[in-house]
């Protein structure tokens, strides 16, 4: 179906595959090139994560996965270097998958919106009362700064990485128009708001369109954050006065019904 994200076991294939070639040409370079360079490990292991990098590039991974390539094997070797105990390993692994969850999965990485956004989306709420809904909450606080500007809205975060979701609820339990739900926000009805924010990845931009136009209302509006909607001209395109040059992308998908 068109816009559905590859599955997770392809992202983690295609992962194991750039590794494999990566290794295979670092060998092949260092053989030929620079076969001393097989007693400086952490050099070896720079190469390696190059060229798994630019493997992971050729197979048109996302972007994210560069760095991991990048820096896995050096890191690995450096970490060997430290007399840690296996158990701290472990706890920073638990830590990790807490906070990032299933990003293989649904290729959407942790992304925190700043308070200069908050104040941009603020501006497009309407003078009545209203609801948002925020897909993909992370710690809240983009939600806790649009609560308070404007106690009377309702707003409704999901989130569904633990740690982040729990912090989210732990930043927000004494705002009482602030509702934090864990769990996948594929399955929230979105005709429920007047205003969808989401900053989420340009993988499951088309799906979240498909989605946005058949449950929108026709006066809601969808609001992505860096990324727009390939092939869909936006209402409006909002340039955030902040460090990183942030852009809104506004959609009204209900006018399409």
């Amino acid at each position: 179906m068109p816009g559905t994200t590859p599955p997770a076991f392809s992202l983690w294939r295609s992962a194991i595959l750039a590794q494999v070639l990566g290794s295979l040409v670092a060998a092949a370079l260092i053989e030929l090139a620079w076969p001393r360079l097989w007693s400086q490990p952490l050099a070896v292991a720079l190469i390696q994560g190059s060229c798994a990098a630019l493997a992971s590039y050729k197979l048109e991974a996302p972007p994210w996965w560069l760095a991991i390539h990048l820096a896995f094997a050096p890191l690995v070797v450096m970490a060997s270097a430290l007399s840690i105990a296996p158990l701290w390993y472990l706890a920073a692994f638990i830590l990790l998958l807490l906070t990032f969850w299933r990003t293989d999965k649904g290729r959407v990485p942790l992304y925190l919106s700043n308070a200069a956004t908050a104040t941009a989306v603020a501006d497009l709420l309407p003078p009545h009362p209203c609801h948002v809904a925020d897909l993909g909450c992370g710690n809240g606080g983009f939600l806790r700064r649009l609560a308070l500007v404007r106690p009377d809205c309702e707003f409704l975060g999901i989130e569904h990485a633990p740690l982040p979701w729990l912090w989210a609820c732990l930043s927000t339990f004494r705002l009482p128009n602030v509702h934090i739900r864990y769990g996948d926000f594929w399955s929230l009805q979105l005709g429920l708001f007047d205003l969808v924010y989401a900053f989420l990845s340009p993988a499951p931009m088309p799906q979240l369109w498909e989605k946005a136009q058949g449950s929108m209302r026709e006066d809601a509006v969808l609001v992505s954050n860096s990324f727009a909607i390939p092939a869909v001209e936006p209402l409006k395109i909002i340039d955030v006065p902040d460090r990183r040059a942030t852009r809104l992308y506004l959609y009204r998908p209900g006018d399409g019904k």
